[in-house]
């Protein structure tokens, strides 16, 4: 696997959202850059079970007083990050999603923070066969994607409106990693590759939904951990995708799992229950890639081996 180059080192940085799955995967790899990690985390989906020893962990809500912005860079990871969650609960959801991301940088650019890296969502672009630039435009389909996308127009106006202050979102394509990593812990809410590994390898059928022709851009966390880094790192304002540029069916995932298995286990196929249903995902890495360097370094192929690795161990 290659390695991303440029990181960044001796910065004191806050992750919130910190103990969650891609949050700790970003802590732990700062801290271990020689960075002064404080991960903060309310419990909901994230655990401090996956942080590091090198990291302080603070247990605390986004939308509390006194958070611990008083730091170099802030990462705003911290969401209720799915269609369901809005779905069940859409005034917590975007109390936490926008309220939140409102209370934390607003105290971050009072304690003296000049950077905020923020998550957003590459959902609300809809289904897109093709590589989908962050021009493209985007519908608020679901209570989520309205979150998201009334998170994106705060950092817009931040970036307007503050001089002394670069935000940048992160539009994430289906960040996977497997239950041997920090992904375990967040069970029906896991990326589908790290859901059906674990099915397959128990001797599952995998449910797809329609007939698994729908495609996703299934992104390794070490690769988003990285693009998340050099956004810091870059001083980024906008909006960027954080993708591989490579679409993967539903279909030939399950292939791929089960060759990485030595398994030959058959989806079952049920219809799609869902309204508004994003099909396609796929995107165009080019403006990342163009402001620090950034590329996908983990192939699906590869990444689907990760993901088994610890299957085959066992």
């Amino acid at each position: 696997m290659l390695k991303h180059t440029a990181h960044m080192d001796g910065k004191r940085v806050l992750v919130t959202g910190g103990a969650g799955f891609i949050g700790s995967n970003l802590a732990n790899h700062l801290a271990s850059e020689g960075n002064d990690v404080v991960a903060l985390d309310n419990g909901y989906l994230g655990t401090p079970e996956n942080l590091s020893a090198g990291v302080e962990f603070v247990e605390a809500d986004v939308l509390d007083d006194d958070l611990p912005t008083d730091v170099d860079v802030v990462y705003h990871l911290a969401a209720l990050s799915s269609r369901q969650m809005l779905e069940e609960n859409p005034r917590q959801g975007a109390r936490v999603n926008v309220e939140g991301f409102v209370n934390v940088v607003e105290q971050a650019h009072a304690d003296g923070c000049d950077t905020v890296v923020y998550a957003s969502t590459s959902s609300a672009y809809g289904s897109r066969t093709e590589p989908t630039p962050e021009d493209t435009d985007m519908e608020a389909s679901t209570g989520y994607d309205a979150s998201m996308l009334g998170r994106e127009r705060y950092g817009e106006y931040y970036n307007d409106f503050y001089d002394d202050l670069t935000c940048a979102g992160m539009r994430f394509f289906s960040v996977y990693q497997g239950y041997d990593g920090s992904e375990g812990h967040k069970g029906e809410y896991a990326n589908t590759v790290s859901q059906f590994t674990e099915q397959i390898a128990n001797g599952e059928s995998p449910v797809l939904w329609g007939d698994g022709s729908q495609t996703r851009d299934f992104t390794h966390v070490s690769d988003i951990v990285a693009g998340l880094e050099l956004a810091g790192d870059h001083n980024l304002a906008g909006v960027y995708n954080l993708g591989t540029g490579e679409a993967y069916s539903f279909n030939e995932m399950v292939d791929l799992i089960n060759d990485a298995l030595g398994t030959d286990v058959e989806p079952k196929y049920e219809p799609i229950p869902l309204k508004n249903y994003v099909h396609d995902t796929c995107a165009d890495y080019s403006r990342i890639h163009d402001a620090t360097g950034w590329e996908p370094t983990v192939s699906f192929e590869e990444g689907v081996e990760l993901v088994c690795e610890p299957y085959l161990d066992g």
